[in-house]
This record gives C-alpha cells, structure tokens and sequence, in this order.
C-alpha cells in the first residue's frame, strides 16, 4: 500500500485526490489516518452484500457489521464513501439484494458501483453452478434488478458510477454464465426509460417524446428496443430533444400539440 501511495506523490499537485478501493475489514482508524496524509480522497469498500448468509456462503471473510462500521469510519474521518455490490451471488434473491440496495441508503455512500455476477471457469461458482446447485438470474432478470436498484440510488442522490463488468477477451472466453453483457448499464437505462414513459402513456396512440439530448440513444435502446415495445402496444412515436429534461426525465405529448 505504501509503496503505491509514494509513487503517487510526486504527481499529488497534478490532480485533486486519490480514490482507492479495499475490503471492509481492512478499515481501522491507523489507517484512515495514514491515508489521509496521502490525500487519499475516496474509500470504496468492496461489500458485495449486507446478507450475512450471502456472505458466508461465498466465503467473502467479512460480515454486514464490519461494512457497517468501516463506512461509519470512513465518513467520521471525512472521506468520501463508495460502496460496491455484487448481484446475483450465490444463496441471494432479488429480494436480498434490493435489501443490500437498502441497506447502503442508510450508509449515505457518495457513489455504488453495481457488478452482477458472472460464473467464471474454474472457480468455485463454477462448480457449484455445473452442478446445478447455484442458478444465475437471467440477463432479463438481471436488467430488471439493477434498474430497480439503480432507480432506488437516483432517487436518494447517490451517484451510480459504474454498473457490469468492463469489457475483456479474459472475461468473454472463460464466463460459463449468461449474466454478462458489454452495454449493461446502458440496458438498465434503457428499462427505467421504459418504466418512465409507461407511466405517463394515456390513451393517444400518436405521441412525442421529449428527453434529455444526452439520454436519446438510452431511451430508444439497443435495435430501438423501446421504439419497438411501444410499437408493439400500438404507439406511434416521436422523440424531441429538451435541455430542461434530467438524466431520467421524459414528458409526452401528443402529436400536434
């Protein structure tokens, strides 16, 4: 650790903090304080889960208590928070995760980042998932999920920073799963788009859309998914830019309004 921070330190003056990710259980106050004398800036804690059987079962060496008390640490010393989850692991539900989502709202992290599960070859997940003792969510379960979970931190001002796996030729050869898929994060977005626009649909079948002109591409989705479900439930439809739109953000008209 230390000889990573002091490569660092030349270059301190050239940006505006050090941001580094660990386990939960390597937090102690010695720490943090040493840390902090590296402008270390932001602490991620790789939680994964806040069920305790969860992660028992999948050997994490850490319980819910110690993510707990290391954010409640972290903070206390003035740090940024981030807090990381894992969906989809071994022994958990939609349920339990929704209830780790849960449980890092009371934390009050700055940032999450979300990383549904993938089953890697020769591992452990691997075996148990060839014998038929551990299921994976689908990819559309998956995407469900995560849009619910990344819809629960937009409401409560925490910033979703990263949500999937980045993409790799090692993670692509030796994934046994179906969880993984390069634009992730793009297909949550494109669900809660969905979700948005269903929500204000009336009886007009001849709408116009109006978002953000940095969500476009989101809300049409990957092969104009949502253009083709709203089709498929008889809308015709039309996008408009709007610069006083949000992320999420959508109004519908009717054409000619």
């Amino acid at each position: 650790m230390l000889s990573l921070l002091n490569a660092a330190t030349s270059y301190i003056d050239k940006f505006m903090g050090i941001r580094i990710s660990t386990r939960p259980d390597y937090i102690d106050d010695e720490v943090l304080n040493l840390l902090k004398n590296y402008k270390v800036t932001t602490i991620e804690l790789g939680a994964q889960s806040m069920s305790d059987e969860v992660l028992k079962a999948n050997n994490r060496g850490h319980s819910s208590d110690d993510v707990r008390n290391a954010a409640k640490t972290i903070k206390k010393h003035g740090f940024n928070l981030g807090l990381q989850m894992m969906t989809g692991l071994y022994k958990a539900t939609a349920e339990s995760d929704m209830k780790t989502a849960l449980e890092f709202v009371k934390l009050k992290p700055e940032c999450v980042r979300i990383y549904p599960t993938v089953v890697m070859k020769n591992t452990e997940l691997a075996d148990l998932y060839l014998r038929g003792a551990y299921k994976t969510y689908t990819l559309e379960q998956s995407v469900r999920l995560c849009a619910d979970i990344m819809t629960l931190f937009e409401k409560n001002g925490i910033n979703v920073i990263r949500v999937g796996l980045h993409y790799s030729n090692d993670l692509i050869k030796n994934q046994i799963s179906c969880g993984y898929h390069p634009a992730f994060k793009e297909l949550c977005e494109t669900e809660i788009f969905y979700r948005n626009i269903k929500n204000k649909l009336t009886d007009n079948k001849n709408i116009v859309i109006c978002v953000s002109p940095k969500s476009v591409s989101k809300l049409i989705g990957q092969n104009k998914t949502n253009i083709r479900r709203l089709n498929s439930l008889g809308y015709n439809v039309t996008i408009e830019k709007d610069e006083t739109l949000g992320k999420y953000e959508v109004e519908i008209k009717d054409k000619g309004d």
